[in-house]
């Protein structure tokens, strides 16, 4: 699937995306992980300022407004 494609459904339904499946979207779109602790991880890309920091909610990944 392309980018364009990838973001789209993100973005058409926020509240319903498997953890595993945002966390590989990330890695797709060049960012790395950096870790993190318990059920969040973290991740960076090079040129970009601010951090991703997805949290797994039972095998989804938390919305956040």
């Amino acid at each position: 699937m392309k980018k364009t494609e990838l973001y789209q459904q993100l973005k058409s339904n926020p509240k319903n995306v498997r953890f595993e499946h945002l966390c590989r979207i990330a890695e797709q779109f060049g960012f790395t992980g950096r870790g993190g602790k318990g059920s969040h991880r973290i991740y960076s890309k090079a040129g970009v300022r601010e951090l991703l920091n997805f949290q797994d909610v039972e095998g989804m990944a938390k919305p956040y407004r």
